[in-house]
């Protein structure tokens, strides 16, 4: 399927171009999404993967993979039934799935491009998408947060009375969306033609049987000392969490002063909103706030203190970062030129008029149509005509709410299915493309219903 969605978009561009006098712009377009796909993206991510892919290492040589595989295996095991519950991919893809939900994008895809390896190492058909996969990618794209940070940031410097309120129709939505990806990766494996092909010679089905954790034994049990290290960091973090959330105020206060003691000059302070949100939703960003330090503290800690030679591990996990970024170059040129093309030719304008009278009578206002065809192909394409519209109609508009919340239940499919997929050199996708744009369908459908019924 992606073949043919490639194909179309850049014979439509170059079409669309000519006949609208646009091919400079569109041939303009093509050359900077190259320079975007190595300079913006493939080469900051070597950086990113490299601390992501360190720390997971440490994660697995010490156990937690393990642990945290453990705690959801009856979930995981049901949405991924030919992955072993013991396997390394199945910690992974959880870590993956907890950043995603707290909007931690600069871990999320490190550690889902992670999960996409491990999920490789099972692979029979090389270059053909497995079940597991196509289902991990349909739950990525249906893009399942509880703060969808950049839309009520966008919301908040338009001015908006109340920026968050579409955080609980945003959260309402993308449930909606997973469950509708889910259903739909679930059945479309199971149709003819998505069927898997035959397995590659000299590999077989028990070969996904045959593994070991890297690392599984060498951790040694923890000390009485390292025990009481750790619950003290816990508790650290624990008591950060709570002030945070519940008085802001005086963590900003404690804060400002131990910066003055420190002579640091730039004054921390919370966002302006902050103290007057919900405890709810301070609680959410709290937790979006200390989970990356959560992380790379209790991390090494616990690796440290199951004896593992944090350092070393460190560094033999990281050297892979470096390789992923370089492997995705091609697919992320492929992709981000076809969209760049297309969207310079007006494409995306031409389709928003074509369906324009399609989805009028069903109470879809025409003006969320740009936003919804770009959501899938772009996010910081999606973001400016997201932005455009907050100006236009007023960020406290029906529209704007609508907007807000189809970027919170929806995400950008073919950038993650290039991503993702391109890190284990996946040429063949499958049903995953036809999953994921059944989830942001379904997202979308979810976020005007549920704006009219709250919001009207």
């Amino acid at each position: 399927m992606l073949n043919w969605i490639w194909l179309a978009l850049v014979v439509l561009s170059v079409f669309l171009g000519a006949v609208s006098g646009q091919l400079g712009e569109v041939t303009t377009a093509a050359f900077d999404a190259c320079k975007t796909a190595v300079v913006t993206l493939a080469l900051p991510l070597a950086g990113i993967m490299s601390l992501w892919l360190g720390v997971m290492r440490l994660a697995e040589q010490s156990g937690l993979v393990n642990l945290l595989a453990r705690a959801l295996r009856p979930v995981m095991r049901w949405l991924f039934p030919d992955v072993p519950a013991s396997h390394p991919a199945m910690g992974s893809m959880v870590m993956n799935m907890a950043a995603n939900m707290l909007g931690l994008a600069n871990a999320a895809t490190p550690l889902g491009l992670r999960a996409m390896q491990d999920l490789e190492k099972l692979n029979t058909r090389p270059g053909v998408a497995t079940n597991a996969m196509c289902t991990f990618l349909a739950i990525n794209t249906s893009s399942i947060q509880l703060i969808p940070a950049t839309t009520v940031g966008i919301l908040s410097a338009a001015g908006a009375v109340n920026p968050t309120s579409i955080i609980g129709t945003a959260f309402m939505a993308t449930i909606c969306s997973t469950v509708a990806g889910i259903i739909a990766v679930k059945s479309l494996e199971k149709l003819p033609y998505f069927a898997l092909p035959k397995a590659a010679i000299g590999k077989d089905e028990s070969t996904v049987l045959d593994h070991r954790t890297p690392g599984e034994g060498r951790a040694v049990p923890l000390g009485g000392t390292w025990k009481m290290l750790l619950v003290l960091a816990l508790c650290v973090f624990a008591a950060l969490f709570v002030t945070i959330a519940f008085f802001p105020t005086a963590f900003e206060s404690l804060a400002n002063s131990v910066r003055s003691f420190l002579s640091v000059a730039n004054r921390f302070a919370f966002p302006p909103e902050w103290s007057g949100k919900h405890w709810l939703a301070r609680s959410v960003e709290a937790i979006s706030l200390l989970a990356i330090p959560f992380i790379l503290t209790m991390f090494p800690l616990y690796a440290a203190a199951r004896r593992v030679p944090v350092y070393e591990e460190f560094v033999e996990g990281a050297k892979e970062g470096f390789q992923v970024a370089i492997r995705i170059i091609p697919f992320l040129v492929a992709i981000l030129v076809a969209i760049g093309m297309f969207r310079a030719a007006g494409g995306v304008d031409l389709l928003a008029r074509l369906l324009s009278p399609i989805f009028q009578p069903l109470r879809f206002p025409p003006e969320l149509l740009p936003l919804v065809l770009m959501r899938p192909l772009s996010g910081s394409g999606s973001n400016g005509i997201f932005a455009e519209l907050v100006k236009a109609h007023g960020p406290d508009s029906l529209i704007a709410k609508m907007g807000a919340t189809v970027m919170g239940s929806t995400e950008t499919t073919f950038y993650v299915i290039a991503v993702y997929f391109g890190s284990v050199a996946i040429r063949q996708t499958r049903h995953a493309v036809a999953a994921g744009l059944i989830a942001d369908l379904a997202g979308v459908i979810a976020s005007v219903l549920i704006c009219n019924l709250v919001f009207r």
